[in-house]
């Protein structure tokens, strides 16, 4: 079938919408007409190739939309249905059969190569193959063919469109608080970065119950609105000494921190921020694929101090969207604040004014 779809064709370059063409569905996989999908920081760090990645290719892995066509082995899901797509993983591996699929073991090959597990490509441009199935979705396009394991269905109304986030960024964010470093109630906690990742940590953080969130973050509205959203404190990194500017607020530390901007030295700030026996999660993702944080052996052994790496907060897609899904609908997770949405054919413009900070979380409508 012909569909529209968002090309990425150079780096550092504008994409390109096109009609392209897009394959049947294979036995395990799912056709969905895309309703909304969000424009992710990794979309544009894989575009400008943190690592390679076949050009032209069709990214985009925050999808929502209604389901179209199922494959032959897929019985639990029907046209009609509203769904989240989130990241692909193979369901039988040791993570997998742990509720941890983000760590599955085939996690790069299935996400990243932009191939099927059989080497095959749904979408094709003027007969030859493009690169797509990124995240198991490859949404930034009218329609996208997922697999089954990740297609998530949910009870969605008018929102539909905004509900694609919650399949990568908001989940991350969130599930750093909520799963990942299991914050307790009364715990404290910094979030290093107020973009979606961020402020979603600080809305599970409120409703976690954590007695400090501080938001560290450069842009005024978004430290405004992330008190708004439960934030108790706010600093901005251009005042100065952020590490001390925590103590001053908390002398002996954070119990937790989440970062999300990817810099290592606001890791290195992060880690300084801690106190004895505290944790922090890395969730962003580095501009440089060989960027790497130093850390002092000493001072971790004699604080006791825990680094975690976190992909896409632990989630298991079938368990933790839902929970999301409901936790939006109760008032307790007010994402669709962040989010203003663009046409897809304005992708371009909606990337520059994602980097301009003129919205937290842009959203696609194709």
């Amino acid at each position: 079938m012909k569909i529209t779809a968002a090309l990425a064709v150079a780096p550092h370059s504008d994409f390109s919408v096109e009609t392209v063409d897009l394959g049947a569905p294979q036995a395990n996989e799912v056709l969905v007409r895309i309703a909304g999908v969000g424009l992710c920081h990794t979309d544009l760090v894989f575009r400008d190739q943190f690592v390679p990645l076949p050009l032209p290719a069709v990214l985009g892995h925050e999808g929502a939309g209604v389901v179209e066509a199922v494959g032959s082995a897929v019985t639990d899901l029907a046209p009609g249905d509203t769904v989240v797509l989130g990241f692909s993983s193979c369901g039988h591996c040791p993570r997998c059969a742990e509720h941890l699929p983000s760590y599955c073991r085939e996690f790069v090959p299935r996400n990243y190569a932009g191939v099927r597990p059989d080497g095959t490509s749904p979408i094709s441009r003027d007969g030859s193959a493009v690169t797509a199935v990124f995240f198991g979705q490859s949404s930034f396009a009218s329609h996208a063919i997922a697999d089954r394991r990740n297609v998530v269905k949910v009870a969605a109304g008018d929102d539909l469109a905004i509900m694609g986030p919650l399949g990568c960024g908001l989940q991350t964010g969130a599930g750093a608080v909520l799963r990942s470093l299991d914050c307790p109630a009364g715990s404290t906690l910094a979030v290093f970065g107020g973009g979606p990742v961020g402020l979603a940590a600080v809305m599970a953080a409120r409703y976690r119950g954590c007695s400090r969130i501080i938001l560290v973050e450069p842009v005024a509205a978004r430290r405004a609105l992330g008190v708004e959203l439960g934030a108790t404190d706010v600093i901005d990194p251009g005042e100065g000494d952020v590490a001390a500017a925590i103590r001053a607020l908390l002398p002996d530390g954070v119990d937790f921190a989440v970062e999300s901007s990817g810099r290592v030295a606001v890791m290195e700030t992060a880690l300084a921020s801690l106190a004895s026996r505290g944790a922090l999660g890395l969730v962003g993702v580095p501009p440089r694929a060989e960027d790497a944080l130093a850390i002092n052996i000493a001072g971790m052994i004699t604080f006791g101090h825990r680094v975690i790496g976190i992909i896409e907060g632990d989630s298991d897609l079938q368990g933790f969207i839902p929970e999301l899904v409901a936790l939006y609908r109760a008032g307790h997770f007010p994402f669709d604040r962040l989010i203003k949405t663009y046409p897809l054919a304005q992708i371009n413009e909606a990337v520059a004014a994602q980097h301009r900070g003129e919205c937290v979380k842009a959203v696609l409508i194709p």
